[in-house]
Parts: C-alpha cells; structure tokens; sequence
C-alpha cells in the first residue's frame, strides 16, 4: 500500500516545515509515502467561500485515481484514537487497498464533490487548528500508527 498526503497550499513555517520532513524520513522505513502539496488559490478576494471550494475541488479532484481510497481530514470526521488509528490502517493495507489519499483541504473545507468522492473522513480533534500545523499532526499520527503495528517503543501503553 501506498500512502499520499495531499494538501491545499504550501507549508511556510519553518519550524513545521522541519517537523514534517523528520516524519516524513521516518515514514520510509514503513510505508511508500509521499506528500503533494497543491497550490494555493490566488486572487480568491472576489471569489465566495463556494467558489474557493469549487476550484480547490478541481484540483484535488485531477489528482485521483478511480481506485485510490480518499479520506478527508475534517472536523465534522470521525475521531480516532492512535490505537484505533492503526489498526485502521493495519485494516486497509489487510483488505488491498493499494493507494491511500489522505486530503487536507483549504481554509473553507471541502466542496460537496470532494465529500461525494471521499470514502471516509477523519478528525484529528474537537479542537480547531491552523491547516498547516495539522499536516505536522497528522505526521506524527501517521508515524505513531506505524510504531505500534511493528510494537515498537515510540508508543507506550
């Protein structure tokens, strides 16, 4: 199994851009993983929320594949435990699931096609955090969720 990260503009922090590539180098060890970053809208000051949506969808959309396996990581998702999050993933890489997309979305959320296509969607929290610290996140989740498959300490019990 395959994994991407497909997120909706750049990571510019410094500090988070760090914290991704550490993860990002410990993932390799587990799993073929890579991270696509989209560009970022520009001139959206006249366009609505609706239409930002519309046009992040389209590039979004452009990059699936009709097997891929898309889950969105939104607030309205389903929360997860590390625990529970590996075995999740244990379960698709069981049932042959050969591409997983993972899709962090713009400022708005996802357009009502991007909903349509997704098989699941995922929340990391109650709590509302900025769309570039969740990509460090869901990183660390991501590499937490491979620990504990292999039993390794980096997840204690």
């Amino acid at each position: 199994m395959r994994i991407t990260l497909l997120t909706v503009g750049k990571t510019t922090d410094h500090y988070l851009l760090e914290g991704i590539d550490k993860y990002v180098q410990r993932l390799k060890h587990y799993v073929p993983f890579k991270m696509l970053e989209l560009p970022e809208l520009k001139h959206t000051k006249s366009l609505s929320q609706e239409q930002q949506k519309a046009r992040e969808a389209t590039l979004i959309l452009k990059q699936l594949n009709p097997t891929d396996y898309l889950i969105l990581l939104d607030e309205q998702g389903k929360e997860m435990t590390s625990t529970y999050f590996s075995t999740f993933l244990n379960k698709k890489m069981v049932g042959a699931v050969q591409h997983l997309i993972f899709v962090i979305g713009g400022p708005y959320g996802f357009d009502s096609c991007v909903y349509s296509r997704a098989n699941e969607r995922i929340s990391l929290s109650k709590m509302t955090f900025s769309h570039q610290m969740v990509r460090l996140f869901f990183m660390e989740q991501l590499y937490r969720a491979y620990t504990i498959l292999k039993g390794e300490p980096y997840h204690h019990f």
